[in-house]
C-alpha cells in the first residue's frame, strides 16, 4: 500500500525559506502540488524514480528546489523567497504508472499525502 506523507509547512515571513518532506512506504516517482484557497490544484515539480531526473513549473524554476533520499525514500521540496502568493496547502503524490509525467502535472497521480499548510504573511 502506497503512504505519503508530507511535513514541514508553518508561517514564514515573505522572503524567507522553507523546506517541505514527503516520506514515502517506498522508491516512488514524486510530485509536489499546491492549492489555495477556492483555486484550482497546481503542479509545482516532479522528480523520477529510477535517475532522479526533475521538472519543474516554468514560473517557480529557479526559487523551488526537489531533490531526494533514497535511503530514507523521502522527497524534499526547497522553497525560497518565499511570496504571499504561495500561500497553500501543499501535497506530494506519486503516478501510478512509476515515472513523471511530462508538465504541466495532471491527473496522472493516484495517491495522495494529506498536504501540509504553508503560510507566507508578515
Amino acid at each position: 500500500q502506497v503512504q505519503l506523507v508530507e511535513t514541514g509547512g508553518g508561517l514564514v515571513q515573505p522572503g524567507g525559506s522553507l523546506r517541505l518532506s514527503c516520506a514515502a512506504s517506498g522508491h516512488y516517482a514524486i510530485g509536489w502540488f499546491r492549492q489555495a484557497p477556492g483555486k484550482e490544484r497546481e503542479g509545482i515539480s516532479c522528480i523520477s524514480r529510477s535517475d532522479g531526473t526533475t521538472s519543474y513549473a516554468d514560473s517557480l524554476k529557479g526559487r523551488f528546489t526537489i531533490s531526494r533520499d533514497n535511503v530514507k525514500n523521502t522527497v524534499y521540496l526547497q522553497m525560497n523567497s518565499l511570496k504571499p502568493e504561495d500561500t497553500a496547502v501543499y501535497y506530494c503524490a506519486t503516478p501510478i504508472t512509476g515515472v513523471c509525467p511530462l508538465l504541466p502535472l495532471g491527473p496522472e497521480f493516484d495517491y495522495w499525502g494529506q498536504g501540509t499548510q504553508v503560510t507566507v504573511s508578515s
